[in-house]
């Protein structure tokens, strides 16, 4: 069988690839690894506002329950809110039911360890065997052995929406802003944060109905969001997506500000009060040259990891590092929290704009964006390797980045799912990049064919 997650939970289309059935086997399973040393062990369960996730937590809960332990449901709420609390309820683990940025008809299950922290590949693995091996050795309770469910949403939401404001030191009040809720999970919390910070707030999308998560809004379609600062003269903009563990912004200008301009822009507040450990940022190799041209002058550096924000966590937390994350507004700060949180990026944001006295589009203009081309080359899956190994195509990109002189690069990735390798140029003359990518392309597709 194939491995059932993948770098954010188990992900599928809700009644057709991600079933009850399939639910409540990842409640059992997962009940029973994560708390095998546990009394009576308790487990958070939160969700976002797809219409599946009543469905899927009815299923998941029944899981949890026929091994003995109890659910504890909290309703919609955000992901990074599961994280928190359950470290702070001091729960054996948490669970999240949903499919982030993902359309509607997509849900997803991400279990949580005591710590707060996304599994481990080995963890997932062993909730795997224990669903292929049909339940094997996993007991089934009976009578005052089998677990309880309890609802708690007031206080959770609260709890949360506390500890974010928590995370900055000074109001927010004289600050004009417009959240984009992205019909999602963040449509009471983000709103009552802000609010209660005495900042003047315009809400948008925060009408969820179950179908119209991410449907043209948030932060996988911010254009209304883009408009409305500007029309109706707001400070600024902040867009969440579906689950809101990310955020992007947009400055007073209309400006969209991605997740490499707000590390930026955090970055060097952290930095400047002496609380970026190391002064370094961790970043995907997708992350634009920019970024690093813009720390490097404010004396700081980038480490880099592959595409996904579980290896930007696992390298932050090996070394030490307080910030990280990626272009999509996945913003980690683990003086914070274990995950990426959307409502503490955007608080941050918003109190390095009231602190400072600048406008957004200010504070973003210590970077600026390499231009970026990307060009596919057809290769068969088993020779996707060979721009490492063929000795012309290596010499090739040599000769590419000594012409780049440090102001731009090559980033050659083989695609997971077709036989592609993409070839990605980054440099400051977006025509001349072009010709180099495609021409790259076209010699390693001839390489092969």
């Amino acid at each position: 069988m194939q491995r059932m997650f993948g770098t954010d939970g188990v992900r599928g289309i809700a009644n057709k690839e991600l079933t009850a059935e399939l639910a409540y086997k990842l409640g059992r399973a997962g009940a029973y690894v994560l708390t095998e040393t546990a009394h009576k062990p308790k487990i958070l369960v939160g969700m976002d506002t797809r219409i599946s996730g009543d469905m899927l937590e009815s299923a998941l809960v029944s899981g949890i329950l026929s091994v003995g332990a109890e659910a504890v449901c909290v309703g919609v709420i955000p992901t990074p809110a599961v994280a928190y609390l359950t470290r702070k309820y001091k729960m054996d683990a948490g669970v999240v039911i949903s499919a982030s940025h993902n359309p509607v008809e997509y849900n997803g299950i991400k279990f949580f360890n005591s710590e707060g922290y996304k599994l481990s590949d080995e963890l997932e693995d062993r909730i795997q065997k224990v669903i292929e091996s049909n339940f094997k050795d996993v007991s089934m309770p009976i009578g005052a052995e089998i677990g309880r469910k309890v609802v708690e949403t007031g206080e959770a939401l609260k709890d949360y929406v506390e500890f974010t404001k928590s995370t900055i030191d000074i109001d927010l009040k004289g600050l004009k802003v417009v959240l984009d809720c992205a019909n999602g999970a963040s449509y009471v919390t983000s709103v009552k944060a802000f609010e209660e910070l005495g900042a003047e707030v315009k809400v948008i999308n925060n009408e969820p109905d179950g179908i119209n998560i991410n449907r043209k809004c948030g932060s996988t379609h911010p254009e209304e969001l883009m408009q409305t600062v500007v029309k109706e003269g707001y400070d600024l903009g902040l867009a969440f997506d579906g689950d809101a563990d990310r955020c992007l912004a947009v400055d007073e200008k209309g400006n969209l500000i991605n997740g490499d301009f707000i590390m930026a822009i955090i970055g060097k507040h952290l930095k400047d009060e002496g609380k970026l450990y190391k002064n370094v940022v961790v970043v995907t190799v997708m992350s634009n040259l920019g970024l690093d041209i813009a720390l490097k002058k404010e004396q700081m550096s980038t480490v880099k990891t592959k595409v996904g924000d579980r290896y930007v966590l696992e390298e932050m937390k090996k070394q030490g590092y307080k910030l990280g994350g990626e272009q999509s507004g996945h913003i980690i700060m683990l003086d914070y929290n274990t995950t990426g949180d959307g409502l503490v990026t955007a608080l941050q944001i918003a109190s390095i704009v009231k602190k400072t006295g600048k406008k957004l589009s200010e504070c973003a203009s210590m970077m600026k964006n390499l231009p970026q081309v990307l060009a596919n080359a057809n290769v068969p899956n088993d020779k996707k390797n060979i721009y490492a190994e063929d000795e012309e195509i290596i010499s090739e990109i040599k000769k590419i980045e000594e012409k780049l002189d440090g102001c731009g690069r090559v980033l050659i990735r083989p695609s997971g799912t077709e036989p592609l390798v993409r070839v990605m140029l980054e440099g400051q003359n977006q025509s001349e990049i072009d010709k180099i990518a495609h021409k790259l392309a076209e010699l390693i597709e001839s390489k092969v064919n």
